[in-house]
This record gives structure tokens, C-alpha cells and sequence, in this order.
């Protein structure tokens, strides 16, 4: 993984924050554009392309058996495309990394995502890192937001 950007390891545990890193080898198919119609008998169905079929197989060959994260995470990632032809889109890698980053993406509460050119070697850089659980602020009753409001 000698490609990481600075900060960027395979695993670090500072200060009680867990984070991981992955390197990802293969285009990502975009999620938007991932999807065709195809009949089955009377009924048409909606599935992945090709694409996408193939890329999530060779993520998860790569992708290490890990404990998911718990809790709100921060992703980062940078894709590298083989041509300047692909949009960037994250949506599929959030969806493969269920179960090996985190138990779900509803948990990705922060998002940093960078579009790159390498035509020699697409692959993606994929770091999350459990963000600090937040404190929740007591609600307020109607009494209190009233007497807010008569000041």
C-alpha cells in the first residue's frame, strides 16, 4: 500500500478512535450507471451490469475479513479510473464495504471522495476511520422553549 496518502495505514487505534485502510484493485462501475433490464419470461427485472457484477466479486477477493466499525464513520477514498471517461461515483464501494468496514453505510456520516487518472492501475484508497460518538443535547420541553421565547 505504498500509494496511501500520508496519514493513510493498513490499521491505527489512536486514542480510543478505530480506523482501516484497503486498497481496492479494479475500476468501480458507477452505481447510477451499474443497473440493465432483462426479461425473465413475462417479467422484466432490473440487475447489475456486467460491470458491476465483476467488480463486486474482485472486491470482495481483496477485501480482508475485518471486524466492522461500530458507530458514525468518516470514508475517504480515492478512486483512480482508468480514462477520464467515468463519473465519480462511490455509491457501489459504500455498498461492497458493508460488512467488511462497517455493519452498514447508514453509518458513513462524513464522506471524502477524490477522482484520479491512472490508466496503468485503476484501484480505489479507501480509509474509514470511527468518528468520536457524538453527545446528544438533553430536548427541550415546550415550558422551557416557551420561557426562551418570553425573554
Amino acid at each position: 500500500m505504498s500509494d496511501l496518502p500520508l496519514g493513510m495505514n493498513d490499521s491505527t487505534i489512536t486514542d480510543g478512535t478505530q480506523a482501516l485502510s484497503l486498497e481496492i484493485f479494479g475500476e468501480p462501475a458507477s452505481k447510477a450507471n451499474s443497473r440493465r433490464v432483462v426479461k425473465i419470461g413475462s417479467m422484466s427485472r432490473v440487475i447489475k451490469s456486467h460491470k458491476a457484477l465483476t467488480y463486486s466479486e474482485m472486491f470482495r477477493r481483496q477485501a480482508p475479513r475485518l471486524v466492522p466499525l461500530e458507530g458514525d464513520v468518516r470514508v475517504t477514498m480515492h478512486i483512480y479510473y482508468a480514462s477520464r471517461r467515468p463519473d465519480l461515483d462511490e455509491s457501489l464501494i459504500l455498498d461492497l464495504m458493508q460488512g467488511v468496514a462497517y455493519v452498514n453505510d447508514r453509518q458513513v456520516k462524513e464522506k471524502h471522495i477524490y477522482w484520479h487518472l491512472d490508466p496503468d492501475n485503476p484501484r480505489s484508497l479507501i480509509h474509514v476511520e470511527q468518528l468520536p460518538a457524538e453527545k446528544k443535547m438533553p430536548r427541550r420541553t415546550k415550558a422551557q422553549a416557551g420561557a426562551k421565547g418570553a425573554l
